[in-house]
């Protein structure tokens, strides 16, 4: 990347405790000359009292079906965290990246790309947990910038704009749902929700999520009766996302080269 031109802000979020996740996300970044701040995650266990008062139990338990984790609490926080110091400064772009991504050889490639085209998107994602129903909105290098009708969640790793973080904050709490699933309204939210793909990296917690715990065992969900309002708000979703798309002209594939508007000069890292 060029000396010049704007600035990117590049994040990994970890706990403080999580040595080995740093340290082999460390080796990763240095290999890539791609400068970062290590931010500290936070521990949504030891700072349940201060973090409960944001959370609307009743409509997270209709949203997801069960119970909140007080980890995917601290995750929530933590990305807005985030945000709010990367709005302190002065770059135009952040990269955020959680401590258990593993990046493709390409990745540094992909980045570059991705930055060519910033005026194309405001949200980014570079890998995902799920990708459902793509759809082309162009192309940029090797990679296509796809639109997600179906479920488009995870946030290994993502770029986000300024403008967009400024507008998202203030309508982020109280949490309802993982920040995954919040940030997937695009209806309600309405910005540029897309994906990199192939995607350049991928996350991978050696089965031992910091969140779910190991092979998903924190996660208990309701009985299946207890669970249909979740059903619904899901279908609503869908239709949602469909509508919303329908009337940005995003339903249909575009296959060629990204039109991005006017000339986006080279970012340098910050």
């Amino acid at each position: 990347m060029s000396a010049t031109g704007p600035k990117l802000a590049c994040y990994v979020i970890n706990l403080p405790r999580s040595v080995s996740r740093r340290e082999k996300m460390e080796a990763q970044l240095d290999a890539m000359a791609l400068p970062f701040t290590l931010f500290p995650a936070i521990d949504g266990h030891a700072e349940w009292d201060r973090l409960a008062p944001t959370l609307d139990e009743a409509a997270f338990r209709r949203n997801v079906g069960r119970e909140v984790m007080p980890g995917e609490i601290g995750c929530y926080h933590a990305h807005l965290a985030v945000w709010r110091d990367f709005l302190a400064g002065s770059a135009e772009v952040a990269l955020v990246m959680e401590d258990d991504v593993v990046f493709h050889p390409e990745f540094r490639a992909a980045l570059d790309a991705a930055l060519s085209v910033r005026d194309a998107w405001d949200f980014l994602k570079l890998n995902k947990i799920r990708a459902k129903q793509p759809i082309c909105q162009g192309t940029v290098g090797r990679w296509q910038v796809n639109a997600y009708l179906g479920p488009a969640t995870g946030l290994g790793a993502y770029l986000i704009t300024r403008e967009l973080a400024a507008r998202l904050l203030p309508v982020m709490l109280p949490v309802t749902r993982p920040i995954d699933h919040e940030l997937d309204r695009i209806h309600v939210h309405d910005f540029r929700h897309f994906g990199l793909e192939p995607f350049p990296s991928h996350v991978d917690d050696g089965n031992e999520s910091t969140i779910t715990g190991s092979a998903f065992s924190a996660v208990k969900k309701f009985p299946w009766y207890r669970r249909l309002p979740m059903y619904g708000l899901r279908w609503r979703n869908s239709f949602g996302k469909l509508a919303h798309l329908a009337a940005r002209g995003r339903l249909r594939a575009r296959r060629g080269p990204l039109q991005a508007s006017g000339n986006v000069p080279p970012f340098s890292v910050q």
